[in-house]
């Protein structure tokens, strides 16, 4: 049997459900899409890259589906290239319920991890691959997509990107939120912005994912309303002003802790972008084995407070 919740671990868990906060947004009129079910796709007479803004890969993540929803609304087109905007995992918002409202991030498996090619094309079955395999003509003809994500544990905000150097340089452009995170994602499968050629230095290709804040605050959908004008501007797809709010930050993840037993137990509540001065700070016990910072300036990227076996604690990164 595992230990009593910290109290502050308890206390996060027993924060206000979303319904106190925000409000799930009414996407009915949306759901038919017109390139494919929750995908709305606009293209200008002049031509420029296609940005492609992808909201709802995990279900319960409510903040990129409003933001969604004021676009469409007020009925943003790009001023050259394309703009494609999407609900993706349209089956697990469905289910979507404001008492329990981490359920639905996923029916089967997370959408957020099906994304190399063997899988693809193999022979698994689920829901979320059968929407991944529908979305992948729209994200094959792609040239940058921003990902929009918040977070189930409060953490500052951050971007993260893969591998190439080009999706680097456009996350720390974008300036907002400042943090940008670099790493190679989770053992336990592939994300949407490592899909394809999202993934493979030079191919012109960038993919970004944005990590706003916590699920249930409005200033998530904020972080994601400005970090979305800022993609559409330095993309060119819909030019404007870009004032550089903060001086930006890389962090390079150097280890990714997945958890090996029922027994992982952080020894705080750690924060998300916390820092440890010291390196051999205890940051966590797997079982029998002590997880510490390898080094001086640790950054701890995104704690997951109560990991299942197999799934990834958290990332190590060293702070610049």
């Amino acid at each position: 049997m595992k230990p009593p919740l910290p109290p502050a671990l308890a206390e996060l868990l027993e924060a206000p459900r979303p319904s106190a906060r925000l409000a799930p947004p009414d996407i009915t009129r949306w759901r038919a899409g017109n390139a494919l079910p929750g995908v709305w796709s606009f293209e200008a007479a002049a031509p420029g890259p296609h940005l492609c803004l992808v909201a709802l890969t995990h279900g319960n993540e409510i903040a990129g589906a409003i933001l969604l929803d004021r676009l469409l609304r007020k009925g943003l087109l790009p001023a050259q290239g394309r703009l494609t905007m999407v609900f993706a995992n349209l089956d697990a918002f469905s289910r979507f319920d404001v008492e329990d409202p981490t359920a639905s991030r996923f029916l089967e498996e997370d959408l957020n991890r099906v994304w190399d090619i063997a899988t693809l094309e193999g022979p698994r079955r689920s829901s979320e691959l059968r929407r991944a395999r529908a979305l992948r003509p729209v994200l094959d003809s792609a040239d940058i997509v921003l990902d929009l994500h918040s977070m189930l544990w409060p953490a500052d905000p951050l971007l993260l990107v893969g591998g190439p150097p080009e999706s680097e340089r456009l996350a720390l452009a974008m300036g907002e939120p400042a943090l940008v995170v670099a790493d190679q994602g989770h053992l336990t499968g592939r994300r949407l912005i490592d899909y394809g050629l999202f993934a493979v230095p030079g191919s012109g290709r960038r993919g970004v994912l944005l990590e706003a804040g916590w699920h249930w605050e409005a200033e998530t959908v904020a972080r994601m309303a400005e970090a979305t004008r800022r993609m559409l501007a330095l993309s060119g797809v819909i030019p404007g002003p870009l004032a550089q709010a903060h001086p930006p930050r890389l962090a390079r993840v150097t280890h990714t802790i997945t958890a090996q037993s029922a027994d992982f137990n952080f020894v705080e509540a750690w924060r998300g972008g916390v820092v440890l001065s010291a390196p051999g700070t205890l940051i966590a016990m797997d079982g029998d084995e002590a997880i510490r910072s390898p080094y001086a300036n640790c950054m701890l990227v995104m704690p997951n407070l109560l990991p299942q076996p197999g799934q990834t604690a958290v990332r190590l990164a060293q702070a610049g």
